[in-house]
């Protein structure tokens, strides 16, 4: 292999986390939705989620206020929502409004799914020991919900710059992991 340096501010790309994510929180009287792509499961029983939240965005301090939030999954299909959540602030906006989204009641937690999501994750924050120096929270997953119609979704994912790349074909290979 011919190697040549890379941009350490481009790595990013490179060990993308996942699916970009939607996160809802609610304060102030109203809900909140954030575009989030920095996040890796590190437990599977509890499942446990690291999500990376600036301490520059809205959501950051609703988050550490209620210590809860949904984590929804969106599909390839709305694509431009999950970019325009991402594009705005919710200080002064209603994002759901904004972007055509339909907020549906949780069972655990006081922030809303997203009925457009094909998953919506009730988590609640359990660790907040690195917060203050890497904006890093720990959630654990208290109810998941899927869409039982939705077969193979597409997800988007966060390579950097406005660039994405839709996860495609499923293979599965033979692993002694549950």
């Amino acid at each position: 292999m011919a190697a040549r340096s890379f941009p350490l501010s481009k790595v990013y790309g490179l060990l993308e986390p996942g699916p970009v994510v939607m996160v809802t929180t609610v304060g102030k009287g109203r809900p909140d939705i954030m575009t989030m792509s920095w996040h890796t499961m590190v437990e599977f029983e509890p499942p446990l989620v690291a999500c990376v939240i600036s301490n520059r965005n809205y959501s950051f301090g609703l988050l550490r206020e209620s210590k809860e939030c949904v984590i929804g999954i969106p599909a390839v299909e709305i694509a431009e929502k999950v970019v325009g959540c991402g594009n705005t602030s919710g200080v002064k906006l209603d994002k759901f409004k904004k972007f055509g989204l339909t907020p549906r009641s949780a069972s655990l937690v006081a922030a809303p799914l997203i009925a457009e999501c094909f998953a919506n994750l009730e988590c609640r924050v359990v660790d907040t020991t690195l917060v203050n120096k890497y904006c890093l929270f720990l959630l654990e997953v208290v109810k998941a919900w899927v869409d039982p119609k939705v077969k193979n979704p597409k997800t988007i994912h966060h390579l950097g710059n406005g660039n994405f790349m839709v996860a495609g074909e499923r293979i599965k290979l033979k692993s002694k992991m549950k």
